[in-house]
């Protein structure tokens, strides 16, 4: 899934996604996100934006969906915060904006799905 608030941004994360092999399903705030987790089961990745509007950012959502979905995985990105491995939920990675097609496409690999 993919979870972005800025839909160009978006566009072109679902875009390279399925480029990559993955379908894949779309959320502009964390609160989308939480529903779609809530009624799919089948989603075992998250790439989310930081910076969100709504009730919660991507880290908080990122740490929601490390309680509440274990298995998922987790790749952050956001060109405002610098965030450091200490700062994420175990397993969790993050990408610097603007990330490059290639780093997307490690970063997916690095999860094993």
């Amino acid at each position: 899934m993919i979870v972005e608030d800025e839909p160009l941004l978006r566009l072109h994360a679902v875009a390279l996604v399925e480029e990559f092999g993955f379908d894949t399903l779309q959320a502009g705030t964390a609160d989308e996100a939480i529903l779609l987790l809530e009624t799919d089961a089948r989603i075992r990745a998250v790439f989310t934006d930081i910076d969100l509007p709504g009730s919660m950012d991507g880290l908080r959502l990122a740490r929601a969906v490390r309680d509440r979905w274990p298995p998922v995985e987790l790749i952050l990105t956001s060109g405002h915060f610098k965030i450091t491995p200490a700062d994420l939920p175990e397993r969790g990675q993050f990408l610097s904006k603007p990330y490059s097609d290639e780093q997307l496409r490690h970063a997916f690999d690095a999860v094993h799905l």
